[in-house]
């Protein structure tokens, strides 16, 4: 999202089959987001209308529409706890975590996180680059991530979350 300043801030990263944009189906008449890709991704967009048929007549969509929003709202509600209460190296530990989808694979100990810059991070934390790049050395020199083409996430950096 973009401020009336020009301040930006990063609400969340989306995975394979989520949604974006539903704001619209509740009579939002301005697009106050907008979405970029970190990949390359596949878009299908739904009209409105279409859309809202599907609702009505798609029960198991319906569901699975329903779940996806309950969802969504549950995590920007942990991420508000997050941002209010935590420090800025418990907030980067806990979205590097998401970002390599900790707790949904089966029982993996190192996970690849997503191709994102330290700039998009220290967006998401609420913090600035240099800071997350003095966490990131930190969290490398304790063994809980590892660059290998990729950052990769061990589960023991949970204990970064679970400390604080």
């Amino acid at each position: 999202m973009l401020s009336s300043k020009g301040k930006e801030a990063v609400i969340a990263i989306l995975g394979q089959g989520e949604f974006f944009g539903e704001a619209c189906l509740t009579g939002q008449l301005v697009c106050t987001a907008s979405a970029t890709a970190l990949e390359e991704s596949t878009i299908m967009r739904i009209d409105k209308d279409a859309m809202i048929r599907i609702l009505r007549e798609e029960p198991t969509f319906a569901e699975l529409f329903i779940s996806h929003l309950l969802s969504r709202n549950i995590r920007i509600e942990d991420d508000l706890v997050d941002q209010l209460f935590n420090s800025s190296e418990t907030r980067l530990a806990r979205i590097l975590l998401l970002l390599a989808h900790f707790g949904k694979e089966n029982k993996v100990e190192e996970l690849i996180v997503p191709k994102i810059s330290q700039e998009t991070l220290a967006d998401m934390v609420g913090t600035t680059r240099s800071r997350v790049s003095f966490f990131l050395n930190k969290f490398r020199k304790l063994g809980f991530i590892d660059y290998n083409g990729g950052l990769c996430v061990r589960s023991s950096l949970l204990n970064i979350v679970l400390l604080d």
